[in-house]
């Protein structure tokens, strides 16, 4: 069970979507921390964090196109999931792409990802 398992739909929602591309980027950042250190186990428990926010904005977004993008955007991180290794560079472009969803997220890529 991950960390986020008893998170409900009612509940992210009272986020707004800047609030919640934060939060998953949140996750990424601590994904980030895992591939430094070499953490695989790490790494698959924050992937599977993410995947859950994901599924929670997804679920709760009513924008069809927002709701598209998240969900090509998911699939990245399934696919960084299930690699045996990790993957620093898919990671950080997943990464940005994530943060570029939404403007106060996007502000915070010089903060979290190298030039």
């Amino acid at each position: 069970m991950t960390q986020h398992a008893s998170l409900t739909p009612e509940r992210w929602s009272a986020f707004d979507l800047d609030q919640q591309i934060l939060m998953v980027g949140n996750e990424m950042n601590r994904a980030s921390r895992s591939i430094r250190l070499n953490d695989l186990n790490g790494l698959r428990l924050g992937y599977e964090r993410v995947l859950r926010l994901v599924d929670l904005t997804v679920e709760v977004q009513k924008g069809y196109g927002l709701r598209r993008e998240l969900l090509r955007w998911r699939d990245l991180i399934a696919e960084l999931y299930v690699e045996s290794q990790p993957d620093p560079l898919r990671h950080a472009a997943a990464f940005r792409a994530l943060l570029q969803l939404t403007p106060a997220a996007a502000r915070q890529i010089p903060f979290v990802l190298p030039g």
